[in-house]
């Protein structure tokens, strides 16, 4: 059984294909036959851009209010295993 080697698409290739695929002037399947690639594929990468567009335009106190946010939730994720772990320790040890 042969395995294919998966593409790789350097970022001016998407950038190309989701300016296309944004201003929906050809569908999804017109696009995927022009460039050889799969319809599923343009759609990821324009729901991506799509969500990554507000990142532009933010400012860089916003972007560390989000950073901060991201910091914050790691730490209370940590917290809350380094309290199980606690638990267990006590009750292991019979505290």
């Amino acid at each position: 059984m042969m395995t294919s080697k998966r593409k790789r698409y350097n970022a001016e290739f998407k950038a190309k294909v989701v300016l296309e695929a944004l201003k929906e002037r050809k569908t999804f399947s017109e696009l995927a036959s022009e460039y050889s690639i799969h319809p599923t594929q343009i759609k990821d990468w324009k729901k991506e851009a799509h969500d990554r567009l507000i990142e532009i335009y933010q400012t860089k106190g916003d972007k560390g209010a989000i950073d901060n946010e991201k910091l914050t939730e790691r730490l209370y994720q940590q917290i809350g295993q380094l309290q199980v772990e606690l638990d267990w320790l006590k009750k292991k040890s019979g505290r």
